[in-house]
């Protein structure tokens, strides 16, 4: 059913749903565009309503070619909703939920193209704050690149700052996605645009293993991995590609890449990637997550918290990945980060290793322990043996010859 956003746009057709509100495949004075009408709650706040109106002009004036464009802002009785450019093609997360990753080349690809759209709002002043594949957008009808890959797109721009008001959440709590957050806004910094270089540099790292580096289990667990745990490297990348995404994950923001450096040093380390597989590397196991931690928020109105976030394209599905999108938590205290195993994260699997905490796995090490038990018995058994043998030689008997048989007792 099409209703009228403000004066100048039709919303036509529901392409998605996600934390913030609904997406809309709309038609305004310059043709097809996306809606993006944020929820009914937001649009009654009226501090909200000020930010939005404020930021108004830097979205707008955010103009780059893998930056999707904010071309209106509407504020009209409960309506508050971006106009944005209507991309025709999928988002980053339907492409990993059918490959699973991607050839290192196709993946360096892409995080460039994002990479330089930071750069661009990074220069005007602008952090985007949720850096994730549901917000990095494939134009199907874009010029391919390198290994067939199609342009990239980030989408989203301003949303996290829009909700994450000082009435909305408080001090005490982040905004977020919990597998993509940096180490400071889990210590409850403010947002710098050293964040998104770690996020990307985290959408990276996925799309060559296929799993995020820290996530896994409860939210809380992921957040203390961000801040305690350092990344385990993947086999089978060069080094320098490696070592690219560990300065980008580096805990301290001011080690991090610019997102301009990052851009340029990805482009030039494509040649060296041409024509490489995907890796083959199984997820590890997460753990689970200290009572401590707060689940986050639910949705409100009653609806059912939503996982995943909202395609901008056509025919693109809702995600529904694991992954809260615009988690409201509570900052975890000092102690409770430190409590958890400082060192490296969870290591890649190879193909075919058994899970820890398996069926099979277990069956294995009671093997393996039935097998060193009996090779213990029979270690003792020898050694009896032996002392035994040892004993009667000592008492003056001679001790018979190793080729030599024994003798029966003589008969009388």
């Amino acid at each position: 059913m099409a209703r009228n956003i403000g004066s100048r746009y039709t919303a036509h057709q529901i392409l998605g749903r996600g934390s913030a509100g609904t997406v809309w495949l709309g038609e305004g004075p310059e043709g097809p565009v996306a809606i993006k009408l944020l929820r009914e709650d937001l649009a009654s706040d009226q501090e909200l309503v000020g930010r939005f109106v404020q930021e108004r002009t830097a979205l707008l004036a955010l103009d780059h070619p893998k930056v999707v464009g904010v071309r209106d802002l509407v504020v009209d009785g409960n309506d508050l909703a971006l106009v944005m450019d209507l991309v025709r093609g999928t988002d980053l997360r339907t492409r990993l939920d059918r490959e699973r990753r991607l050839a290192p080349e196709a993946a360096v690809a892409i995080i460039a193209d994002v990479a330089e759209g930071l750069a661009a709002a990074h220069a005007a002043g602008i952090v985007h704050r949720d850096v994730k594949p549901e917000n990095i957008l494939l134009d199907m009808e874009g010029p391919l690149g390198p290994a067939g890959s199609h342009p990239a797109l980030l989408t989203d721009f301003g949303v996290a700052k829009l909700i994450d008001t000082p009435r909305r959440t408080k001090a005490t709590r982040i905004i977020g996605t919990p597998d993509y957050l940096a180490p400071e806004i889990v210590e409850g910094l403010p947002p710098r645009a050293a964040v998104d270089i770690y996020a990307l540099a985290t959408v990276l790292y996925e799309l060559l293993a296929g799993f995020t580096p820290f996530g896994g289990g409860h939210p809380g667990a992921v957040l203390r991995r961000h801040v305690t745990e350092t990344v385990v490297p993947l086999p089978g990348i060069p080094d320098e590609l490696w070592q690219l995404v560990v300065q980008c994950l580096a805990k301290a923001p001011a080690s991090r890449l610019r997102a301009s450096e990052l851009a340029s040093r990805l482009h030039e380390l494509l040649p060296l990637l041409a024509g490489m597989p995907p890796l083959d590397v199984d997820e590890p196991d997460g753990e689970p997550a200290p009572e401590s931690y707060e689940d986050p928020a639910p949705a409100t109105h009653g609806e059912p918290r939503r996982r995943g976030a909202v395609p901008l394209v056509p025919g693109a599905a809702p995600a529904d990945s694991n992954r809260d999108t615009h988690t409201s938590m509570r900052v975890p205290a000092p102690d409770e980060l430190a409590g958890g195993a400082r060192g490296t994260a969870r290591a890649p699997r190879t193909p075919g290793q058994r899970r820890p905490g398996s069926a099979r796995h277990k069956s294995d090490a009671v093997r393996k322990r039935r097998i060193t038990l009996g090779v213990a018995a029979l270690a003792v058994a020898a050694a009896v043996g032996v002392g035994g043998w040892l004993a009667t030689s000592d008492d003056g008997g001679d001790a018979p010859p190793r080729d030599s048989k024994q003798s029966s007792p003589a008969e009388p």
